[in-house]
């Protein structure tokens, strides 16, 4: 059963909000409920596919035994470096394996979810590194990688913030008002999902070059990329809001994924609105890492180049994260370029400090951002995979 796809799944999921508001209105912990939730959800999920339900449970157990090893270690005072590093390459590594075992069409150590559950685990053990993380009890830890209602695509929650969530009791005022949200949210991102979704998806036809005057043929490639980047929006946003909305039913508020995107006035301003879960978890655990290493071990000559060094880092990480494809890893080397662009220009150019504030200066900002960021679509998608390999082979 896929989660937001099937039509079984609302079904499954209207029946067990219904303990959970009763527990939410009675001023009772959702928490218990919600585990045990988020495990029948999840036998449901893997239901009919034996050798991921066993990768993942492979991979729960792995987590499980790391992380706790560490806390232990750290909570003890025996801090040693070599446990923290153990601790990433034992949870990163089914990841990876999977990843390149997709190069080849293998599934080695894969299963639906792989990729948000591992950024969830590695921020747990990074802040138990950082001493964000002083103590965490199984129940919680467990809870917090399993809850369901984003488990297959994000938002990425944080540890602390989804525990504090967990383990608060709600007034009915507190909960009605969350369950009016949670259910307003389920409907708007079901239109998102189901209806505007689909339409764009339906305008999206992407093919090589053809033998049309060259003005014709560049209209439908842009024409492609714009649809598939509403498609894309609205799919994706349309998820996020119901599993956000989901969440709240169950008394979690899972943070919003996307801010009004195709509003931005540059690509700064759209990763801040884009996918913001997944581009904020990058900027605290692999840029400012980036950086702050760079810059101590004084590998570049100022914090401009050591800024431009750390994006492409980023992205090309996001790239990857995504697949070990041609296009994804050029869509991340895309936006690192860009991103170090940005920065420069912003913080060199005497034109851009003259006139940032003007409202034509605006308009043309966003003019541009609109379309580079609408060229990334095409390249994210493989249209423009398609359109090279046209050219070379026509």
């Amino acid at each position: 059963m896929n989660f937001y796809i099937d039509p079984a799944f609302y079904v499954f999921l209207a029946v067990a909000i219904v303990p959970a508001a009763v527990l939410g209105f009675s001023g009772h912990r959702i928490k218990y409920y919600g585990l045990a939730a988020s495990l029948a959800f999840l036998l449901l999920l893997f239901g009919g596919n034996a050798e991921g339900m066993l990768a993942f449970a492979a991979f729960l157990a792995i987590a499980c035994v790391v992380t706790f090893w560490e806390l232990a270690s750290w909570k003890s005072g025996q801090k040693a470096l070599w446990k923290f590093r153990c601790a990433l390459v034992a949870v990163i590594a089914p990841l990876v394996v999977y990843k390149i075992g997709a190069v080849f069409d293998h599934n080695l150590m894969g299963f639906l979810g792989i990729s948000y559950i591992t950024f969830k685990a590695v921020q747990v053990i990074i802040e138990i590194r950082d001493d964000l993380i002083e103590d965490m009890n199984f129940t919680d830890y467990l809870y917090f990688l399993v809850f369901f209602t984003p488990f297959t695509s994000g938002p990425i929650d944080r540890s602390r913030r989804f525990t504090e969530d967990a383990n608060r009791t709600y007034t009915a005022s507190e909960y009605a008002d969350l369950l009016a949200r949670g259910i307003m949210l389920l409907l708007v991102g079901a239109v998102y999902q189901k209806v505007l979704g689909t339409v764009f998806h339906h305008y999206f036809t992407p093919a090589p070059l053809g033998g049309g005057p060259w003005w014709a043929e560049l209209g439908a490639q842009v024409k492609d990329a714009y649809m598939y980047g509403f498609y894309l929006f609205f799919d994706f946003a349309g998820y996020s809001l119901m599993a956000m909305g989901a969440s709240y039913c169950f008394g979690i508020k899972t943070p919003r994924n996307f801010r009004a995107p195709f509003l931005a006035t540059d690509v700064r301003d759209f990763w801040d609105r884009w996918h913001m879960t997944l581009s904020t978890w990058l900027r605290d655990f692999v840029f400012m890492r980036a950086v702050k290493s760079a810059t101590r071990r004084k590998l570049f000559k100022d914090r401009l180049h050591t800024a431009c060094a750390g994006y492409m880092a980023n992205f090309l990480l996001m790239g990857a994260w995504h697949g070990l494809t041609v296009d994804y890893l050029v869509y991340g080397a895309y936006y690192g370029v860009l991103m170090g662009a940005t920065d420069v220009y912003q913080k060199k150019s005497a034109f851009h400090k003259r006139h940032k504030k003007k409202n034509w200066y605006k308009v043309v900002q966003w003019f541009v951002t609109i379309n580079v960021v609408m060229l990334g679509m095409a390249i994210f998608s493989g249209q423009m995979h398609t359109v090279i390999g046209g050219l070379i082979h026509g």
